[in-house]
């Protein structure tokens, strides 16, 4: 019988982040006027996760993780 556990990110899992290169070639991939799609078929990306970074380098106009709030 599997527990339940109350940790979100132990239920659903969390991968590690991307690279600064991956990031990089993903924006590189863009400003080459690739699809979303296209980017995350050719780095095996979620489409999802390729959409957040480029929205990110629109408004931020950087790729660099943005610290995370402390969660008690």
């Amino acid at each position: 019988m599997q527990t339940s556990s109350t940790n979100i990110c132990e239920r659903m899992g969390r991968s590690k982040e991307l690279s600064e290169f991956k990031r990089g070639i993903m924006i590189g991939c863009h400003l080459c006027n690739k699809s979303i799609c296209e980017i995350s078929l050719l780095l095996n990306i979620p489409w999802s996760t390729v959409s957040g970074i480029i929205t990110k380098w629109k408004q931020l106009e950087t790729t660099a993780t943005q610290p995370r709030s402390e969660q008690g």
